[in-house]
């Protein structure tokens, strides 16, 4: 599922600046998350997360690969450890 979402949206975060790192659906709870982690020059910002939400939720929803219900979260790559030393 995650490789037929990731041709569905992949091009429309690289046209737009971003890097697609990778795509996860997961239950929490009783919630299904599908958690789109995005990555770019720089440090990816909140706004930069809803840009792509708002990029990737209409074909989402015009292509419903998903026949549960879930929650979509846009989020940025975990950068590694604060550490510098």
């Amino acid at each position: 599922m995650e490789e037929k979402i990731r041709l569905l949206i992949q091009p429309v975060i690289e046209e737009n600046g971003y890097k697609l790192d990778s795509i996860v659906f997961e239950k929490e709870n009783n919630t299904n998350f599908l958690r789109v982690i995005i990555d770019k020059q720089g440090f990816v910002t909140v706004d930069d997360c809803v840009t792509v939400c708002n990029l990737i939720n209409p074909i989402l929803d015009k292509e419903d690969p998903i026949e549960e219900n879930y929650i979509l979260d846009v989020c940025s790559k975990e950068k590694g450890s604060d550490k510098d030393e």
